[in-house]
């Protein structure tokens, strides 16, 4: 899975990602790339060595100056109007090719002289540009340095592209954004699930006793949406994840909601195993919970929006409705309950999105680039 081309055995890589605070998809990708090119460092705004894993810990890593603020890792949100100027200090040692794993500034790190840079992007900044009412949130004089500073962080995003020498999208929604944003072109290499991990359990003669949800509990997600329609219900329902929309969704839930927290992989696991339907109401730019859900054998009810277009089968691997409301969720989820499900077909649609399918298609984004 990790051997490219013999002829990059000595091409000199740098990887910058946009912080290392704990391991979700970003991470994840990050740690595959990075065993690719074992050795090379990670450039990152600022790290926690306890929230990430130890194949990313075994590589040199190097971060700005934000790292010496008190509680960055935990308050970073506060500190956006840093990032760009904090990102463009980074100084990279001479190099061949700049990797950057980017949703937010990453993309904007310095490339050495002669390097080509590469961006895989899970997404065009998205408090610029989509989600910057969730990110500011309501409060006036939030708003208020929302309406100062928008325009800025656009401005820069912009900028910025002069440092990239070809994008990578992580799905065809977020190729269609950069293109919007950006007025540039991308690849598209769809994120990987774990097929090794993630894996069916025994066959059970029954669907299900509940359904299941894993997600960081923020407000874009539209976790409120999966609760609300459950509390109507009765119908059992647990919630894995943790964020600051906890102390909301369980003044709304019902007796019939269980929140868990955050759940180590064996335990979610058995969860995706047993659950009936996985349910993901909101809009992402691709989404790999579903695909974990997936490769258990699990049908997916979402939010027929973003990048679940592209994991996602209507009738065949999941549900999807069209709009954002309680009673259109309950809807999919009560034709859901209809369809005799074949997991060895849900199984099947996970694996076209395997490590070894990622490592191909970027291989070759990594070649063009080189070449360019």
């Amino acid at each position: 899975m990790t051997d490219f081309s013999n002829e990059w055995k000595n091409l000199r890589v740098v990887l910058c990602h946009d912080w290392l605070t704990g391991m979700r998809g970003g991470e994840r990708v990050l740690e595959l790339i990075a065993s690719v090119f074992p050795g090379a460092p990670i450039f990152t705004l600022f790290h926690n060595p306890k929230a990430v894993s130890p194949a990313i810990n075994a590589h040199p890593i190097w971060t700005s100056w934000l790292q010496g603020i008190p509680g960055i890792c935990r308050h970073y949100r506060w500190f956006l109007p840093l990032f760009p100027s904090a990102v463009s200090l980074l100084d990279p040692p001479p190099a061949d090719l700049i990797i950057s794993t980017s949703h937010c500034v990453a993309k904007g790190i310095r490339t050495p002289r002669a390097a080509k840079h590469l961006c895989y992007c899970f997404t065009p900044m998205r408090y610029a540009w989509l989600f910057y009412d969730e990110y500011f949130g309501k409060h006036p004089a939030r708003k208020l340095l929302a309406w100062a500073l928008l325009p800025l962080l656009r401005k820069w995003d912009v900028r910025s592209n002069r440092h990239v020498d070809r994008f990578v999208a992580v799905s065809q929604h977020v190729r269609e954004r950069i293109k919007r944003f950006y007025k540039r072109e991308a690849d598209v290499v769809c994120p990987f699930v774990n097929l090794d991990k993630w894996t069916p359990g025994p066959k059970e003669s029954d669907a299900g006793s509940f359904d299941l949800i894993v997600s960081a509990l923020v407000p874009y997600k539209r976790i409120d949406l999966a609760v609300s329609a459950y509390a109507q219900t009765g119908w059992p329902l647990k919630v894995v994840g943790a964020g600051s929309e906890y102390p909301r969704l369980r003044a709304i839930a019902g007796h019939n909601i269980q929140f868990l927290g955050w759940r180590e992989d064996q335990e979610l696991l058995q969860l995706y195993r047993s659950c009936r339907f996985l349910l993901f109401p909101g809009e992402e730019d691709f989404g790999i919970v579903p695909l974990e859900a997936q490769a258990c054998g699990k049908p997916v009810i979402a939010y027929g929006q973003g990048g679940i277009l592209e994991t996602v089968t209507d009738g065949v691997t999941g549900v999807l409705f069209r709009e954002q409301t309680p009673r259109n969720l309950l809807d999919a989820v009560r034709k859901a309950a209809e369809i005799d499900w074949n997991a060895e077909l849900i199984r099947a649609n996970a694996e076209r999105f395997s490590p070894a399918a990622f490592i191909a298609g970027l291989s070759k984004s990594i070649a063009a680039c080189l070449s360019s």
